[in-house]
This record gives C-alpha cells, sequence and structure tokens, in this order.
C-alpha cells in the first residue's frame, strides 16, 4: 500500500528483475477486473483552479471499459471517463491532506469496485523518502527544481502465491514552472528512462499542446537522455497548464513503453496590476439617506491567478470632492467594491454631486507590494421633495369682463429649491375656496411653474360682480417623510367683474308654432319678444327679418309680433318636413350695439289644396290586346287624410274613349288600362282620366295620357316601324327616309373609291424606289463579305457597252479573269436597253434584272471577283472623259417627270429660269 502512494508525479528509479517478462506473458492469459491501484496519491497546491487535473486512475473490467462510470466521493472533485482526477470548482485546500473514494461501477452488472485517493498539500522545496515494499529500494521525491526522473512501465513478478497484479501506468504529479522565467533556457524540468534502455537502444519523444501541437516549441525532449526541458518564457494568463504525452520506442520506431501524461502546470507571477472594468462609474443616491445606504458597485478585474494573491483586488478611497458637509460621506467594500453612505447630511440643493477616486490593489491589498489602479466614481445625489412649493406674495388681484372665457386673469408665483422641471418642483394648484360654480381653475404655466387663473365658465356682472379665492399649491410628488407644508403654500386671488354690454336674447329659441297653411294675407301668427340682460341698463330693443327664405312673414320692429305677407303653402320647397324656418334679429342701442337673434319654426297644417296628377303621362301598347295592360300610377303632394285611395275614370268627351279603352282601379293609387276592342289601328292617342281624391272636400283633376299604339313581335314589344308608325309616320314619310340613307351610302363609297384611285395614281408617278433603299435616309452596310456587288441587286452588266468588246476578243487565249465576260457569240440572248426612258424606269430595272438571271456569262454569286484591276481589260468605260465643265448642250428636263425626289436635281441641272 505504501508503495502505491509513492508512485506520484515525479522522478522515480525502480529496477526490475528478470521475472518482470514472465510476468506480463502470464498477465496476458488470466484478466482481473479492478483498478491498478488500491490507493492513489498526488501532490497539489494549496489553491486548486477550476477544472486542474492531479492524476488518472487506470482501471479495466476486461471488456474495454465501455460500461464502466466513475464516481468520487468527495464533491469538490470528479473523475473523468478516462478515468482524469480534476477539480470541479476553484477551491482552498485548509488542510495538508485530502482523502477520499473514487467508484468504478458497471452500469449493466451493477456491479462496483473502490480505490482511495490521497492528494496531499505540497510545500515548495520539501522532499519525502518512501520504501517500496516490492523492490526493497528507496523512492526520493525532489524538488521542482531537482532533475526527475520517471520509469516507464513495470511488470508483474512471480510470487509464492502464484500471479500478483501489475501496476499498469506511472502517474506524474504535475510539474509547476513558473511564468515569466529569465532563463536561461532550455530550462530542465524532468527526465524520462525506462528500465529497457540497459538492453535496447530507446528514442524518447513527447506530443501535446506545446510540443507537436499549438503553440509549438514550448517544451522539449533529448531523444537519447530523455530529459524533458522548456524553451521559452511561460505566460500563465496565456495558457495556465499543458498536457503533454511522453513516448518510448526503440531504433525501429517500435513502441517500447505506454505513453504517460505529464501536466505542466504555470505558476502566476504578480505581473499584471488591476484594471477597473470602466474609466468613470456613475451612481447615485437620493438626498437625506441614512448611513449605510448602498450606492453604486465598482469593480477592477486582476488577470493573475484568483486563486492567489496576486489576483486577489482589495478597494479603497483615496479622495471625495467636495469635502461638504464631511470629507467622507462615503466608504466602500474592500473586497467587493460595494460604495455605501457612511455619514448623514446629503443634500441637493448644497452638494448636487461628488467625485471619489478609488484605488485598486492587487496581493490582497498591499501596498507595498501589490501593483494598483485607480478610477473615477460619479454619485449624483438625486432630489427628494423636501422642500414645499411656496407663493411669492399672499395676495393676488385680478380683473375680468363678463361673459369672457378662457382668459388669465392673474398670475400666481411661486418658489421651490427643488431640482426644476421634475414631480417635486412642478406645481399643482387648487382653488379650495371662492368659487363655488367652478368658473375659474388654475393651471400650471411648463416653463416658469407660475399659476395662470383662467375663467373657464363666463361670469356675469348682474349676478357676481366680484371673486375672493383661495388657492393651494403642492407639488406633483408627494412631500417627503417629515416634511410639512408651508404656510406659505396658501395665497389669496381677489378678482373684479366688469360689466359690458350684453346682446339681447330670445327665449324660447326656437320658438315652434302651429298654423294651418293657405291662411289668408296679414294674419297674426305670434309675438316673438327679446330680453335685455343688462339690467343696470336701460335700453330699447328694436327688431328686424335676418333670413325669411319664402318671403311669407314681416316683424314689427317696436313690438316683436310676426304676421303673415303672403298666403303658406306647405307643399313649397322651403317647407322641410312641414316646417318653415325663419329667422329675426333683435338689436338695442348700447354702446357699442349687440344684438342677438332668434329662430321660429312655423309647422304648416295640411289641407286639401292639391288635385292629384297622374304618373307617367306617356307610355305604349300593342295594337291587339294581351294580357300586358299599361300600369297607371296617381300622385298627390298633400299628405294623409287628403291623398289616396284614388278614383280613376275615363272622361266622357270624346266619346271613343270610352268605346276603345277601360280602366281597372288596382289599388289606393295605382289602376290598369287596356283595349277594350279587338284591334285599333297604330298611332298616338290621348286618352283623358279623370282622377279624385279622398280629402275633404275631395279634388280631382284631369289628365290626359298619350298612348302609342304599334304592332308587336311575339314577345309582346313594339317593333321598330311600328314604333315609327306609331310616332305619327306615314308610309310615305319611312320610304323617303330609307332612301336618304341608301344615297348617302353610295355617296361614301364613290369617295372611298375616289381616294384610292388619287393614291394610285400619286404612287405611279414616284419612282419605284423601295423607300428603304433611299440612301439619303437609311444606313448602309459596307462591311458584309459575300457576291460582291450581286449582294445589292445591280446589273454590272449595264455598265458593259458593246463597242469596248474588241480589244476584249483580241487578247490572246490563256488565263481569263473571272469578272470578264466569255469570248463568243451571244446573239441568241436579247440585248439590254442602253438608254431608257426615264418615264419607264421601273420596267428598265426588272428586264435588266431578269437578263442578269438569264444571263450565263455573268459570274456565279459565289466566285471569286477582281475589283482592284483597272487596264484594256475592262469591259467597263473610261470616266476620265467626265469633267465639271458645265459646256455643252444637254436636255435635263426630263428630271421633272421623275417626281418629287429629284425635284432637287430638276432645278439645279433644268432649264428654269436663274434667280
Amino acid at each position: 500500500m505504501q508503495t502505491s502512494a509513492a508512485i506520484l508525479r515525479i522522478a522515480l528509479l525502480i529496477c526490475l528483475d528478470g521475472t518482470t517478462a514472465a510476468g506480463v506473458g502470464r498477465e496476458m492469459t488470466s484478466c482481473k477486473a479492478g483498478f491498478s491501484e488500491d490507493v492513489y496519491a498526488a501532490f497539489i497546491s494549496k489553491t486548486v483552479a477550476a477544472g486542474q487535473s492531479f492524476l488518472q486512475v487506470e482501471f479495466d473490467d476486461c471488456a474495454s471499459n465501455q460500461d464502466i462510470r466513475y464516481r468520487s466521493s468527495d464533491p469538490d472533485f470528479k473523475v473523468g471517463n478516462n478515468g482524469t482526477l480534476y477539480a470541479t470548482h476553484s477551491l482552498h485546500v485548509p488542510t495538508n491532506q485530502v482523502k477520499f473514494i473514487v467508484t468504478a461501477r458497471n452500469v449493466k452488472t451493477q456491479e462496483k469496485w473502490e480505490t482511495v485517493v490521497k492528494l496531499h498539500v505540497k510545500a515548495p522545496g520539501s522532499s519525502i523518502r518512501d520504501t517500496n515494499k516490492d523492490e526493497k529500494k528507496d523512492v526520493l521525491i525532489e524538488s521542482p527544481q531537482q532533475s526527475e526522473e520517471t520509469l516507464f512501465p513495470w511488470r508483474q513478478r512471480q510470487t509464492s502465491s502464484g500471479l500478483r497484479r501489475q501496476k499498469r501506468d506511472w502517474v506524474i504529479p504535475p510539474i509547476n514552472v513558473p511564468e515569466n522565467s529569465r532563463g536561461p533556457f532550455p530550462i530542465q524540468l524532468v527526465r524520462i528512462r525506462s528500465d529497457k534502455d540497459k538492453e535496447i537502444q530507446i528514442r524518447y519523444s513527447i506530443t501535446g499542446p506545446g510540443a507537436d501541437q499549438p503553440p509549438m516549441e514550448v517544451f522539449g525532449i533529448d531523444q537519447v537522455a530523455g530529459k524533458m526541458h522548456v524553451k521559452r518564457p511561460l505566460d500563465r494568463e496565456d495558457i495556465a497548464s499543458f498536457h503533454l504525452r511522453a513516448h518510448a520506442v526503440d531504433m525501429n520506431g517500435n513502441k517500447v513503453e505506454n505513453p504517460i501524461d505529464l501536466y505542466i502546470n504555470v505558476i502566476d507571477m504578480n505581473d499584471n496590476r488591476p484594471e477597473f472594468v470602466n474609466h468613470r462609474f456613475n451612481g447615485s443616491v437620493a438626498e437625506g439617506s441614512k448611513p449605510g445606504t448602498y450606492v453604486m458597485t465598482v469593480t477592477a478585474n486582476d488577470a493573475d491567478d484568483p486563486t492567489t494573491e496576486n489576483g486577489m483586488v482589495r478597494y479603497r478611497i483615496l479622495s471625495q470632492l467636495p469635502m461638504s458637509p464631511s470629507p467622507n460621506m462615503f466608504t466602500i467594500n474592500s473586497e467587493n467594491g460595494d460604495i455605501v453612505t457612511v455619514a448623514a447630511g446629503l443634500d441637493r440643493e448644497k452638494v448636487p454631486r461628488y467625485t471619489i477616486t478609488i484605488q485598486a490593489t492587487d496581493m490582497d491589498g498591499n501596498q507595498h507590494h501589490g501593483l494598483s489602479n485607480t478610477a473615477t466614481a460619479m454619485i449624483i445625489v438625486n432630489d427628494v421633495n423636501d422642500n414645499p412649493p411656496e407663493f411669492t406674495a399672499a395676495t393676488y388681484y385680478g380683473e375680468v369682463q363678463e361673459n369672457k372665457r378662457e382668459v388669465i386673469v392673474a398670475n400666481l408665483t411661486v418658489t421651490d429649491r427643488d431640482q426644476p422641471h421634475t414631480s417635486n418642483w412642478n406645481a399643482l394648484y387648487r382653488i379650495v375656496n371662492g368659487d363655488p360654480a367652478h368658473h375659474f381653475v388654475v393651471k400650471t404655466d411648463p416653463i416658469t411653474n407660475d399659476g395662470m387663473v383662467i375663467v373657464e365658465k363666463p361670469v356675469d356682472y348682474e349676478i357676481n360682480r366680484a371673486f375672493v379665492l383661495t388657492v393651494l399649491v403642492m407639488n406633483q410628488s408627494p412631500l417627503a417623510t417629515g416634511i410639512q407644508s408651508s404656510l406659505q403654500s396658501t395665497a389669496t386671488v381677489a378678482i373684479s367683474v366688469t360689466d359690458v354690454n350684453e346682446a339681447p336674447f330670445f327665449i324660447p329659441n326656437p320658438k315652434l308654432i302651429r298654423q294651418e297653411e293657405e291662411m289668408p294675407v296679414g294674419t297674426l301668427l305670434t309675438t316673438f319678444a327679446a330680453q335685455d340682460p343688462d339690467r343696470f341698463m336701460h335700453q330699447a330693443i328694436r327688431y328686424s327679418e335676418l333670413s325669411d327664405p319664402a318671403n311669407w312673414l314681416n316683424i314689427n320692429a317696436t313690438t316683436g309680433q310676426i304676421t303673415t305677407i303672403a298666403i303658406m303653402d306647405r307643399e313649397s320647397s322651403y317647407v322641410k318636413n312641414n316646417i318653415y324656418e325663419a329667422t329675426f334679429l333683435a338689436a338695442d342701442n348700447g354702446n357699442p350695439l349687440a344684438s342677438g337673434t332668434g329662430t321660429i319654426q312655423i309647422y304648416l297644417i295640411d289641407v286639401n289644396d292639391n288635385a292629384p296628377e297622374l304618373i307617367p303621362k306617356e307610355t305604349q301598347i300593342c295594337e291587339k290586346p294581351n294580357p300586358n295592360a299599361i300600369n297607371i300610377t296617381a300622385g298627390d303632394a298633400d299628405r294623409d287624410p287628403n291623398t289616396d285611395p284614388f278614383v280613376f275614370e275615363l272622361a266622357y268627351r270624346p266619346l271613343s274613349v270610352r268605346q276603345n279603352w277601360t280602366i281597372t282601379r288596382l289599388n289606393g293609387d295605382s289602376a290598369q288600362l287596356s283595349l277594350r276592342i279587338g284591334f285599333l289601328i297604330a298611332g298616338v292617342y290621348d286618352i283623358p282620366i279623370i282622377i279624385t281624391d279622398s280629402g275633404n272636400p275631395p279634388l280631382s283633376s284631369t289628365t290626359v295620357i298619350k298612348v302609342k299604339v304599334c304592332p308587336c313581335d311575339e314577345h309582346g314589344d313594339c317593333t321598330a316601324i311600328g314604333a315609327i308608325a306609331a310616332a305619327g309616320l306615314g308610309t310615305g314619310a319611312i320610304i323617303a327616309i330609307l332612301l336618304c340613307i341608301i344615297i348617302l351610302l353610295i355617296l361614301v363609297l364613290l369617295f372611298v373609291i375616289w381616294m384610292k384611285r388619287r393614291d394610285k395614281e400619286r404612287q405611279t408617278k414616284q419612282l419605284l424606289i423601295d423607300p428603304e433603299d433611299d440612301v439619303r435616309d437609311n444606313i448602309l452596310k459596307y462591311d458584309e463579305e459575300g457576291g460582291g456587288e450581286e449582294d445589292q441587286d445591280y446589273d454590272l452588266s449595264q455598265l458593259q457597252q458593246p463597242d469596248a468588246l474588241d480589244p476584249v476578243l483580241a487578247k490572246n487565249p490563256g488565263i481569263r479573269r473571272v469578272d470578264e465576260r466569255p469570248i463568243g457569240a451571244e446573239s441568241q440572248y436579247p440585248l439590254r436597253p442602253t438608254i431608257p426612258h426615264p418615264g419607264d424606269i421601273g420596267d428598265f430595272i426588272n428586264e435588266g434584272l431578269r437578263a442578269a438571271d438569264n444571263d450565263p456569262t455573268a459570274p456565279p454569286y459565289d466566285s471569286l471577283l477582281v475589283f482592284d484591276y483597272e487596264g484594256s481589260g475592262s469591259t467597263a468605260g473610261s470616266v476620265s472623259s467626265l469633267n465639271s465643265s458645265s459646256s455643252g448642250d444637254h436636255d435635263y428636263d426630263y428630271l421633272n417627270d421623275w417626281g418629287p425626289r429629284f425635284k432637287k436635281l430638276a432645278d439645279m441641272y433644268g432649264g428654269g429660269d436663274d434667280d
């Protein structure tokens, strides 16, 4: 058990006997599940970081450990799935040793195995000697500064009791290396050696971050001696620990030993000063706060190891400005940076803000050895409502005219020492006495905080000549605890009312009266008198008409009596819903003059003064009777009971009406008119119908309805001819109308034919040149390659003159140009015209085109054409004879016959007179 505890992360040197190889062979034939050690031991520091690993327990269940789960009895430590033991959180070991049990459990079979883990707190420079019971040799645990040596795997050995369990791997304690070391480099850390190095040559190597993984070339190892060293300074703030693996292979690269884990911890040095998260912190505290009131928290971070004094930051206050009312108004918690009040007397009205300089020092606040930094804390003293608003005067005065509203009567000024434009400063005013009718209201000026006394409801001089108001002022926020209202928070406002000339008014307004229509002129309807509200002024009132739409009424200027000057008709368009409205004016003789208006509404009672009328007054019917008779409706402008039901009857004159027609009543306002005889000639007939209403006395009227009798189709609708005939046109008139329509169509057709002929003649006179081929208005392409000028539909043979063929015929046989005409008789082909008549330009071009298409002497479309040949071989005539001389008599008058396109040339070369 002691030997197992001594197998730590340090340099070990153990000599093995010759029976080890046989033990390994026996283990391979017999496997027993369990931990490799009964007790694991390792050294740890006094302070442990979260996630820091210490050792690795080895367990084998003889089935690849797939169903094995590890558990630690100490909650501060956990075991990973690979058996690595690490700290669950940062902790400070209070004792010199930590001991707990690690359990391995098979989740399927629920079988458990246990081992003991001892973690010793290691003091720098200490050394421990222990005895290996199996080998009977001493093992030296050297200090970190000494060379460390590790013997790789160890073997099983034969005992009297048979096979003994093999210890599988060495557990190397972490190697501590201080950061920022000045060297000289490389610095040796540990030596790794296998017990087989006496038998074979072994090469050592390390892998992992810092060796063959980024950061590269931090650690190295002597491949022959196995001495591991660090090559450059380490920075704990960059990488706090390294996990490497050591390997041993023979000269052929074959693995000699199983790899072992090497853990290298970088020891922190105090090389970072605390850094505040902000250069300036802002906080606030209410004025009048009690000592111990929390204000704010400042925070500084130190990149050094927080579990050591290098990263332990402590705070203190260096200065406070201003130092009123006490130089020590605040204090700070040295550990967490909380700032609290320590003295009473915070008053925003005296000191609105404080500036505090704070220092943060590491090394647990040691001012001699620690590193420091400073920051500024701005503490705003928040306002509380500890000052009530106060009026600047005890009594205020104002004046207002009667009947005025929304006018300012008086301004009430107040003072408040609290922070302006806050709820502790904003004033609210309330009238507590002197205005039972609520004529006034006091509003707050948002800028000056003054109170504005405003007339909300007009006042009447005849009722109240003066007001004495009591006004109370307060803040939007209630006063702080212990603060009482001031006597100056109440003031008196005296308001005097001045009299003005008020307009007369009618009572009631509007005034409704009931009267029958058709009353005789001069009838007295009512007296519409106005009242003057100015009781203390003796004034006369005169009346006049302001609005009388139908001009039916008249008002007496002094008494206000209203009489009719025309007959009132309920059916007039000026009457709405049986009511007629008129407006009158009443004016006094005050200074200034004042007037008021009043409206009178006359409800007109209906009388039977309108006879019924027939709707519609025109209709049509087929010449033969059918079930579709004519439905007619009557209407009356009067109201019930002077309207329907109506009585319908045919007039007695002329006699043919009652002989040919009959009328049948359908309901109260409708009847049906139909033919009495079997056939009636098509035409328009006037049928008088007598309609009588139900009034008392009843009124009747005779309405003549025009009925168009026409021939109808099978659907009962009038035909077009029949409708015309019914309109009163005879057969002769209809024929005449049809003849006029036919003649008009013929004239239109002749005009269209004449226009087409004219366009055709105009086109014939013009040159037969496609507008698209007109070079004056089109773009020509010159970069196309093909059959030469034949692509342009030009007849090149027209340039060949028969009289120029003699030199060609005289040429010796041999190589000829492909664009030359072949030598031989050509009489079988028609000769092309040489001088076309100006009027036959189109025929000339078409004939030339046909001749070119049928001429075998013309070069083929895709033949090689030579255009740069000049000499006697060309059949074209010479152009050297052309000059710009105007000598010679040429007749260009034929250009005038070529149409408007050649008019410009005709003007230039024609025989016209010179301008």
